[in-house]
């Protein structure tokens, strides 16, 4: 099978993550860790389904080989963000002006394509190089990343290095911001909206609260800098309240989103920050809920990073201003990078697509990489 061929089947395979809007009821993993699996098995791959939430399962294929090896793994996630509003039917996999369409086209099995082929490509040298080199696919990145946080408590020790796959054009991205997803909720007293002066108005109150955090909270979080990811950023996602016109809203939260640099996450992370902000300006504001990711810094020196420099000439060393499943990994004790053909650009697109020739660009990426490792001494 084709690098192309087998992102047409990945894409084919639905794998909606069911948190949010999947805008489809053909939502989980499932159905494609057990496409890997069976994919896997006859290449000598040693394959364990192994549940993180009911029905929804992280991959881990062990190379065949000496486990006495150091081990470094492969790995895309096999959930899709949702398929609302998209142009096409998201799971067509359709080839059209060179291109391929479907929802995970680039995010994140146009990496995983090009990683499987160039794994399978090179089956009959993984056993004999001096490191193992696996695939590991992991559920849930697109909300909460429960695979990768799963697989970092069970597995951390287990691996000197991880390739997280991701759209960066074959850049590897080394550093990355972390996030605090926030919802913050003000309250307010119910009033006949013809009497509002008898009421206090909550959406009005969150309202207030949210420009002065604009305004304040984000000069402070700019003191956080970084050379390459630049400064620790805010944003207001979401913000609902109120039941009607005519009355007075007594409750209304807003979401919010706080990208983070390493040295912000150094002095405590962004929570707490934001618990200091509201209690210093007296902000009338209750946090409902508060989810903090780290943010991602693995050193260049690495052995594997300078492994992949040097199998793959012209690749660059970025910081990308997203998250993703490497952070986790990074933070358990793994350094990892993230890596894969296609672009960022074209993720969670209503037309999401990837050139044919990035990817096998980064099926080629990949080889090389892997066939590299036959230089080194057992």
């Amino acid at each position: 099978m084709t690098t192309v061929e087998l992102l047409q089947t990945l894409i084919r395979i639905p794998s909606v993550n069911p948190d949010n809007d999947p805008g489809t009821d053909k939502v989980g993993e499932q159905a494609i860790a057990k496409f890997l699996r069976d994919f896997l098995t006859p290449h000598g791959f040693s394959v364990t389904l192994e549940e993180v939430l009911p029905g929804r399962p992280n991959v881990i294929a062990r190379c065949p080989g000496p486990d006495s090896r150091p081990r470094i793994f492969l790995g895309p996630h096999t959930d899709t963000v949702g398929v609302s509003g998209m142009d096409f039917d998201p799971f067509c996999g359709d080839i059209k002006n060179d291109t391929i369409l479907g929802r995970g086209a680039s995010d994140t099995k146009g990496p995983m394509a090009a990683m499987l082929t160039a794994l399978i490509e090179n089956k009959d040298l993984l056993a004999k190089l001096p490191v193992a080199i696996d695939f590991v696919a992991f559920m849930a990145e697109e909300s909460a990343q429960h695979g990768s946080k799963h697989f970092a408590e069970w597995h951390a020790e287990e691996y000197i290095f991880g390739i997280a796959g991701e759209p960066t054009s074959l850049d590897i991205v080394y550093t990355t911001k972390g996030s605090l997803w926030l919802t913050v909720a003000a309250k307010g007293t119910a009033a006949h909206a013809s009497q509002p002066e008898r009421g206090s108005n909550a959406i009005m109150t969150l309202a207030r609260s949210l420009d002065h955090m604009n305004r304040k909270l984000t000069n402070r979080l700019a003191t956080f800098t970084h050379s390459v990811l630049g400064h620790s950023s805010f944003n207001v996602g979401t913000i609902k309240g109120g039941t009607r016109p005519n009355i007075v809203p007594d409750h209304a939260e807003a979401e919010i989103d706080i990208r983070t640099t390493p040295s912000l996450f150094a002095e405590g992370g962004a929570h707490s920050l934001v618990i200091d902000f509201i209690k210093e300006q007296q902000l009338p504001l209750e946090i409902l809920s508060a989810h903090e990711n780290p943010p991602m810094e693995t050193p260049t020196s690495d052995p594997i990073i300078q492994q992949l420099l040097k199998a793959n000439s012209g690749t660059k060393l970025v910081g990308a201003p997203w998250f993703s499943d490497a952070a986790h990994l990074s933070n358990a004790g793994i350094p990892s990078i993230c890596l894969g053909p296609g672009s960022i650009n074209q993720a969670h697109t209503k037309d999401e697509w990837i050139k044919i020739s990035d990817l096998e660009d980064g099926h080629r990426y990949f080889s090389n990489f892997i066939r590299s490792f036959k230089e080194m001494p057992l």
